[in-house]
């Protein structure tokens, strides 16, 4: 994934050649009505040429699109959230005049990103089901054969249906009363890698109640992420007294320019934090933006791990597609890490930028590039059993001459015992296997 906006609030970059380290097999790239639009009847491709210019022909493009616009939506803004058009056939016009522009090259057009999160959607669900349809009937006019992907389902509608959750009630409405709109769910895999299995399987299962399942697809994850770590919330007391989790009425590009989309509040919390890390946990400090060299090794490791962990649970759930949130931050500039959503999401770029600008891939880039290079030509994932090993998680990549496997903890602060295969010490940390390797 090309982080939430491309071109919006820089000049478009070329994102190519970091993609190409990845070996990745496509690309997700976000694009506004404000700036694909930005009068009424003028309409400026450039982002999209930029884009669609440095991509082969055989990797996958996946465009999302959002119907923000000082003119044209219900509640203007250049950026976030997005809300309902005004007048639905000039979006509509919009949406057929970028789909035919492209000209077959874009597989997947997505309608709004997280409609259910007041973050990114401004409107209610109907209103939502409505617009979805309106983009389906344009995507579709102007090319037959491209897919119209659902906009994507937050983690937490699906992991636990015995827990309260608001953003369901929304998902399940559109989902029962828009199932003709889309071709593909899109499902975005965060939290506790464990439950991707789950969350996948009770998609499928409310698809299938609303009559109709269609192919699921990742359109984001990454990990760990803050949230797994609740031990942690009482150090955060401060920052969740300021509400940083607040809805955005809008925000507009001005203001995170200027920076008046951080609430003041919170970021005064962010920088108390801040000037205390040395105090702090190492599993919060890994979390923060120049944390102690001890602190930064941890994160790296464990979001490496966590990179294979969570897609190969999710390509043996039946998964044939994943778009990793992000290739790297959206500027090389150094980011404000006062803002809690930068606690939550800024450290999850899979490169990052030195100081003449130039890429430098972390940790998890490199996992990233070894794990597709092990799943070329792989048909399916399949689990091995382990008797007697419920903490053992070993699969066959098949079609392909190897396996993976790990250790899951049980309990964080035991280390379980090491498994046997062949010669080989299987630990926490995910690692490949030839066939030969495994033994019993």
């Amino acid at each position: 994934m090309r982080g939430i906006q491309y071109g919006l609030m820089a000049g478009p970059d070329a994102f190519a050649p970091m993609v190409r380290e990845l070996s990745a097999g496509g690309v997700r790239v976000f694009f506004y009505w404000s700036q694909l639009e930005p009068e009424r009847g003028r309409y400026d491709w450039a982002a999209v040429d930029a884009a669609l210019a440095q991509v082969d022909a055989g990797s996958e493009v996946w465009f999302t699109v959002t119907a923000s616009s000082p003119w044209g939506s219900t509640r203007a803004t250049d950026w976030l959230p997005a809300s309902a058009p005004y007048e639905p056939e000039v979006f509509a016009a919009m949406v057929r005049a970028l789909v035919a522009h492209c000209a077959g090259r874009v597989r997947f057009w997505q309608c709004e990103n997280e409609p259910s999160n007041a973050l990114f959607w401004a409107d209610s669900a109907q209103e939502y089901a409505r617009h979805l349809g309106e983009f389906h009937d344009a995507v579709k006019s102007a090319d037959p054969r491209a897919e119209v992907v659902l906009g994507g389902c937050s983690p937490g509608v699906f992991a636990d249906l015995d827990a309260p959750e608001p953003e369901r009630e929304f998902m399940l409405h559109v989902m029962g009363s828009a199932a003709e709109s889309y071709d593909v769910f899109d499902i975005h895999l965060y939290g506790d890698p464990y439950l991707v299995p789950t969350m996948i399987e009770n998609a499928r299962a409310a698809m299938r109640a609303a009559g109709d399942e269609k192919p699921v697809v990742a359109g984001e994850y990454n990990g760990p992420l803050l949230v797994q770590y609740p031990e942690l919330f009482a150090e955060l007391g401060d920052v969740f007294a300021a509400d940083p989790m607040k809805p955005w009425h809008t925000v507009s590009v001005a203001d995170v320019e200027s920076g008046r989309a951080i609430t003041p509040g919170v970021h005064a919390a962010m920088e108390r934090l801040y000037a205390r890390m040395s105090e702090l946990p190492l599993t919060l400090q890994m979390f923060m933006v120049g944390c102690p060299p001890e602190a930064e090794a941890t994160w790296h490791h464990r979001n490496a791990d966590d990179l294979v962990i969570r897609n190969i649970l999710a390509l043996e759930s039946g998964l044939d597609r994943t778009f990793c949130w992000q290739l790297s931050p959206e500027t090389p500039q150094p980011q404000d890490p006062y803002s809690f959503l930068a606690l939550l999401f800024q450290k999850f770029a899979l490169f990052g930028y030195d100081e003449a600008q130039r890429p430098v891939k972390h940790p998890a880039a490199k996992a990233f590039a070894e794990l597709a290079f092990r799943l070329d030509g792989a048909k399916s994932v399949r689990r091995i059993p382990v008797p007697g090993r419920p903490d053992a998680y070993l699969f066959d990549l098949v079609g392909t001459e190897w396996q993976v496997g790990w250790l899951r903890p049980q309990d964080p602060a035991v280390e379980p015992e090491p498994l046997i295969c062949g010669n080989i010490k299987v630990g926490v940390s995910p690692i490949y296997l030839r066939a030969g390797d495994l033994s019993g």
